[in-house]
């Protein structure tokens, strides 16, 4: 490390911790976010991502279904809700679920979210796991956003805590992290006023640490938020990590400005989303992988994003309709070879993961 490039810069404290596996703290992050020199920041979180995982880039042969877009929640951000009756609308049957996920090769993941749908009871969704389980009893299951197991509390008049015993009976492996968005109040009320608290979003994800459910955890940025909002909500993800330890993933989500209320009508540029991944890699100490989601981001940039911090890409995902229906223009899916490829492209190389980041084929050249 070239401490002299980083003291130009007002960052040579900032590299030092860095280097030394120190907490950064809340005024670092403002200072690596001020940084009007992104390589040097992406340089510090690959000096992080490296001494984690070397040159190991991971993905993962899974299959997303979005089994409803009718939703209650009404969030302005969001291009892909409607009501019941409304054009567009939909919501899948339990044969649709498993015909979907039976189609094509195995994968070694499913992953199912949807919207918070007025009268889909629970039962439902215990019936699909475990008809998923039999059908395909080697994949995992990675389902339900916090956001969607307090939905299922209400509907039912239970616990948050029944419900993912429920579920982790009927075939739960692990909770896909979306829900969080931005967990400032001040932002929640205007992107997402409905939606669960940050304090039930993460109420819930360590309630399903205590039950050995691990989750990842996201953040939605590039709407309405500002860089302390971004630091703030990383904080509290760390702080979480800290008390229950069992977010497996970081997942940046950059906000498609397509098809919403907020009136937002501008894309954060790559560079914005290249540095905001760098920063998350180096305020997450705790969070072991941090994942360029290609979808969001196209293939290209998410494969630059491997230099600034990001260890993982998802996954082949054959079917994706909450951001493409909000602007991604990324393809719907990729194969094993095209994610290899995409790897080795960028000078990586590829390992094969389950849900859980549990090595399904290790890397080889």
């Amino acid at each position: 490390m070239d401490i002299s490039w980083y003291r130009s810069l007002g960052l040579a404290d900032v590299a030092e911790k860095a280097a030394s596996g120190e907490r950064l703290s809340m005024e670092d992050g403002e200072r690596l976010f001020a940084c009007p020199d992104v390589t040097a920041v992406g340089a510090l979180a690959h000096m992080v991502r490296a001494r984690l995982h070397g040159d190991k880039a991971f993905y993962v042969l899974n299959r997303h279904i979005n089994y409803t877009n009718i939703c209650i929640n009404g969030c302005l951000f969001c291009a892909y809700a409607r009501e019941r009756g409304q054009e567009g609308a939909f919501r899948l049957s339990l044969d649709d679920i498993v015909q979907k996920a039976t189609e094509g090769p195995v994968p070694d993941e499913i992953h199912i979210v949807g919207g918070c749908h007025p009268d889909i009871p629970l039962a439902f969704f215990e019936e699909a796991l475990t008809a998923l389980k039999k059908a395909l009893p080697d994949t995992e299951l990675k389902c339900f956003t916090a956001v969607e197991i307090a939905h299922f509390a209400r509907l039912e008049g239970i616990s948050t805590v029944e419900v993912l015993t429920r579920l982790k009976r009927a075939g739960l492996a692990m909770l896909p992290g979306g829900g969080a968005e931005i967990f400032a109040p001040e932002v929640r009320s205007r992107i997402c006023p409905k939606k669960s608290t940050a304090e039930e979003w993460l109420r819930i994800a360590g309630e399903a640490h205590a039950l050995n459910i691990p989750t990842n955890c996201t953040m939605l940025y590039g709407h309405v938020e500002s860089v302390r909002h971004r630091l703030e909500h990383l904080d509290a993800l760390r702080r979480q990590q800290d008390e229950s330890g069992g977010f497996a993933c970081f997942i940046p989500l950059s906000f498609q400005v397509k098809n919403n209320l907020l009136g937002v009508r501008e894309a954060v540029t790559g560079v914005e989303d290249l540095k905001t991944i760098a920063v998350s890699r180096l305020m997450l100490d705790n969070i072991m992988h941090i994942k360029a989601y290609w979808i969001m981001l196209g293939v290209k940039l998410a494969q630059t994003a491997l230099w600034f911090g990001a260890n993982d890409l998802d996954g082949t995902v054959v079917e994706e309709k909450i951001g493409h229906m909000a602007g991604a223009d990324s393809a719907a899916a990729l194969s094993r070879a095209e994610l290899e490829a995409m790897i080795r492209g960028a000078g990586f190389t590829p390992v094969r993961r389950g849900a859980r980041f549990t090595v399904k084929e290790a890397a080889h050249g």
